[in-house]
């Protein structure tokens, strides 16, 4: 039995040895993409956590530049800065203002109609 061994040929040897080889490089291969990707999983949720910070960041200024638009808008703010900048503007008086009324519903309801044809009889004289 020995001599059968010493005649074996060099693949029938290192088959088995190759196959394990390639099954741990295999199975290491799968655990560093593995480790690799939750790596790269949590880098992007660091990223994104930075991200919504600045993304609130953003919305909290934004809010205090329209609450402060707001304000400077306010009648109260205009007539301050009007009295700051010496501008002697003032409200307009009541015989200034013209008002204008709006047409009733029927008017509208009228105009809209198109109108209607001549009728037949005047037509028939002629």
């Amino acid at each position: 039995m020995a001599a059968n061994r010493k005649i074996q040929s060099a693949a029938v040897r290192f088959g088995p040895l190759l196959k394990a080889f390639l099954l741990c490089l295999l199975l290491g291969g799968s655990g560093i993409g593995f480790v690799w990707q939750k790596q790269q999983i949590h880098q992007l949720g660091l990223q994104i956590k930075q991200l919504e910070t600045t993304l609130a960041g953003h919305r909290a200024a934004n809010r205090q530049r329209a609450d402060t638009l707001a304000y400077q808008r306010s009648p109260r703010a205009l007539d301050a800065r009007v009295r700051e900048l010496n501008l002697g503007l003032m409200p307009p008086r009541p015989e200034n203002i013209l008002r204008l009324s709006e047409p009733s519903s029927a008017a509208v309801t009228q105009r809209a109609e198109p109108p209607s044809p001549p009728s037949g009889g005047a037509l028939a004289r002629k």
